[in-house]
């Protein structure tokens, strides 16, 4: 199992141990106390021979939250507020993802009830002209879906400016120390333009990875998770994606998702492949990914750039490859832009989830108004179950 957690936060964690156990110490001396000096008053009041309460015992010093009086933690992260059982220490400055692939059997948000009970597959789509412009003035019967090659009846059509839960996802190797400042300030200016509802998350990570803010839409919030930079160590980019992923099923309350990557590497670090992020990141209702790679060096950046194509073309999203950092704020707005201009397109399968494997997914676009049209949304997805951690 990867270590996901720092000296820092190991000694505010043995420091908020010590604190308890001093006080669960006082608790229980506290009520021994009393319970001897009740009974010393009752041996005095009570008539001799007389026998004390039958059942009746001294109060017990508590020991702390009890087996599943405390909120488990999440299975893909743990937020600052809760690291296992308590609270964390003020001291704590971010909290570590937990390894991704871990279950949470009880956990059943409204999103997933909704998509269950109406057996839907929901597509968020981007219609592009040749010109490569966005065109927004489309309706239903612009579209056909195909799954598998078989066209499937549209059930639902949406085209509005829906929130979206984001992940912002940062590179915080030793490599990117020059360059967070203009990362930082591109993150918080596609925020800025997003959606005012949208509810964001920040998660830097280098050979680990930080949940450093949770889901909020309070900038200055957001800037100071995105300031926890220790820029160190590798590149763990599969793993920090996939357990993002696992924080915006788990967690988010919005339907439409999206993990936002800006890296200027290889991946060196993580446990998981890229072909099991890909899989893990195209479950049913996954996030689409926006990438911006700064990349240096020409082996590497011919590795990564297809690393990073690969997870964005296969959930619906855009993979970035500026030429300078100076680049990064205006691609950001676009990002911006892209995801609030999107069509969302539900339909049932003709085949049932409970045959479950790969579904792939073609949308296609058409109206006399504009030329040669292209729609770009997922590419597929898995059906029924979840894939396992070393699904290949």
């Amino acid at each position: 199992m990867q270590k996901l957690v720092t000296m820092r936060q190991r000694n505010s964690a043995a420091l908020l141990v010590f604190i308890l156990t001093i006080g669960v110490f006082s608790s229980a001396q506290t009520a021994a106390g009393s319970a001897q000096a009740a009974s010393a008053n009752q041996a005095q009041a009570a008539p001799a021979g007389a026998q004390t309460p039958s059942g009746t015992s001294a109060p017990s010093a508590d020991s702390g939250p009890q087996n599943g009086s405390a909120p488990q933690s999440p299975p893909s992260v743990q937020a600052p507020s809760a690291a296992g059982q308590g609270q964390s220490s003020p001291g704590s400055s971010s909290a570590p993802i937990a390894p991704s692939g871990i279950q949470n059997a009880g956990s059943d948000n409204g999103v997933f009830v909704f998509k269950k009970e109406v057996d839907e597959v929901v597509l968020h789509a981007t219609v592009i002209d040749n010109k490569q412009h966005i065109v927004t003035d489309l309706n239903k019967d612009n579209f056909n879906v195909f799954e598998d090659g078989r066209p499937q009846a549209i059930t639902s059509f949406r085209h509005e400016d829906i929130p979206v839960a984001m992940c912002i996802v940062v590179d915080n190797s030793g490599s990117m120390r020059e360059k967070r400042e203009k990362v930082n300030a591109a993150a918080l200016n596609l925020v800025r333009a997003s959606n005012p509802s949208d509810e964001v998350c920040v998660v830097n990570f280098n050979d680990e990875y930080y949940l450093d803010q949770d889901f909020t839409s309070n900038i200055n919030k957001l800037k100071e998770g995105l300031e926890k930079i220790e820029s160190r160590g590798g590149t763990a980019l599969y793993d920090a994606v996939v357990a993002s992923a696992n924080h915006l099923k788990e967690d988010a309350k919005l339907e439409k998702k999206v993990i936002f990557v800006v890296t200027d590497g290889d991946d060196n670090e993580s446990t998981e492949t890229l072909e099991q992020a890909v899989r893990r990141l195209q479950t049913e209702n996954g996030p689409a990914v926006y990438a911006i790679g700064i990349l240096e060096g020409e082996d590497h950046a011919r590795h990564a750039k297809r690393a990073l194509q690969i997870m964005c073309e296969r959930t619906g999203g855009i993979a970035f490859l500026p030429k300078t950092l100076d680049e990064v704020d205006a691609i950001s707005r676009a990002v911006a832009h892209d995801i609030r201009s999107q069509y969302t397109i539900g339909y049932k399968p003709t085949t049932p989830r409970s045959q479950g494997g790969y579904r792939q997914v073609k949308v296609d676009a058409h109206t006399g108004k504009h030329d040669k049209l292209t729609v770009r949304t997922k590419s597929g997805y898995y059906a029924g179950a979840e894939p396992s951690t070393g699904a290949q």
